[in-house]
């Protein structure tokens, strides 16, 4: 069984395309065009759903046109327009560091490096802008908005789904 931990979301399902069982998927990542697997998955009435890819072409840099295996009818599909779609963490951990996207350290704790304090949990990524933000919540409950830029992350550990910060000195009090 799929756990919602062992998963980030990477995009939605849109309208079907067609009559032979292809759908709009809408992506914001493309990690599964990249890493070496097989599948996506589709949240159907709250149970997470691997579904093999028989085929796709990309309509755009944030759409493509997927063809899933035994989908093959519009009434197949309808059950998966506007679904959320999901990608195992596990495979993001195999592709290289540049590659990874930043979606994949949802749930990972962030650590303050200077003074080896905990800052909270990524909860979400504002990839809204050019200058994509972490999302973090802190121990309190609040939130705080961490620009994600390379040069202040000073280590990533898998392992312990950490990320250690060097951050501007007040950054934190803004």
């Amino acid at each position: 069984m799929i756990k919602q931990e062992d998963v980030y979301q990477i995009g939605r399902m849109g309208k079907a395309h067609g009559l032979k069982g292809e759908i709009n998927f809408q992506f914001t990542d493309d990690v599964w065009d990249r890493a070496d697997c097989e599948y996506i998955i589709c949240e159907i009435e709250g149970i997470l759903v691997p579904f093999f890819i028989e085929e796709y072409r990309f309509r755009s840099d944030t759409t493509a046109i997927v063809k899933l295996e035994d989908i093959d009818s519009i009434e197949a599909v309808q059950m998966l327009v506007n679904s959320p779609v999901f990608f195992e963490k596990k495979y993001q951990e195999e592709l290289d560091e540049d590659e990874v996207s930043l979606h994949y350290f949802i749930g990972f704790r962030m650590m303050d490096g200077d003074n080896n304090q905990e800052i909270g949990t990524i909860t979400a990524i504002d990839d809204q802008t050019d200058n994509w933000l972490f999302i973090v919540t802190r121990p309190d409950g609040s939130e705080v908005m961490i620009p994600a830029h390379e040069e202040f992350i000073a280590e990533i550990q898998q392992e312990e789904k950490t990320m250690v910060m060097d951050l501007p000195v007040g950054l934190l009090e803004l």
